[in-house]
């Protein structure tokens, strides 16, 4: 009896150190006008708006011209960040919106429901803030599966209610409902960051 409770002490301690040091899910901003969905992307973690409390926003501080009309569903904050060596912390640059520039970042895991993100300007003009977690750690994409050379995972169908016959469904249809519970989708296909991550 003694030997099962500390393996299940043993067991739920490592489960929640491994959650506490994974960046990936949704996080909510420090003032809450978006979240943001963090992945893994061929090693790298990215980031992108996932949601927004006022929606519709345009990119329209970016010095790139062809950029202000990009909207900022779907659009990267987190850039190519890569894991430091020892500690749970990863480094890459942060977008910043309001201002349309990239600059040095770090994000580090703080247990499992925040994550602090530091931005430093010429190496020491530094801010951050906290996200808080909105959405659990999600699984590796499988375009990241396949970059790496492993066999595609085949999800499970979706589970259906209240339909009598959920094959009915049109392709169109099953994408439509996708993309209403999902509106970025696997970020690892986007194509601001498929043409870094691949």
């Amino acid at each position: 009896m003694r030997k099962v409770i500390f393996s299940g002490i043993f067991w739920t301690t490592g489960l929640a150190s491994a959650l506490a040091a994974d960046p990936t899910g949704d996080w909510r901003v420090a003032d809450g006008v978006a979240n943001i969905h963090v992945a893994e992307c061929n090693g790298s973690m990215w980031g992108v708006v996932a949601w927004e409390k006022s929606p519709g926003g345009h990119d329209i501080n970016n010095p790139d011209v062809s950029k202000k009309d990009r909207p900022t569903l779907g659009m990267p904050i987190l850039i190519d960040m890569k894991k430091k060596a020892g500690v749970d912390q990863w480094e890459g640059q942060v977008y910043n919106a309001k201002d349309g520039q990239f600059y040095s970042s770090t994000i580090k895991p703080v247990g499992s429901d925040q994550l602090e993100i530091q931005g430093c300007v010429l190496g020491f003009l530094c801010g951050g803030e906290t996200w808080t977690r909105v959405a659990g750690p999600i699984p590796a994409s499988p375009s990241n599966t396949m970059a790496k050379g492993t066999p595609k995972i085949q999800s499970a169908p979706p589970k259906t209610t209240g339909s009598v016959n959920p094959a009915a469904k049109t392709s169109g249809q099953r994408q439509a409902m996708a993309a209403a519970t999902d509106p970025v989708g696997d970020i690892c296909l986007l194509p601001d960051i498929a043409r870094f991550a691949h």
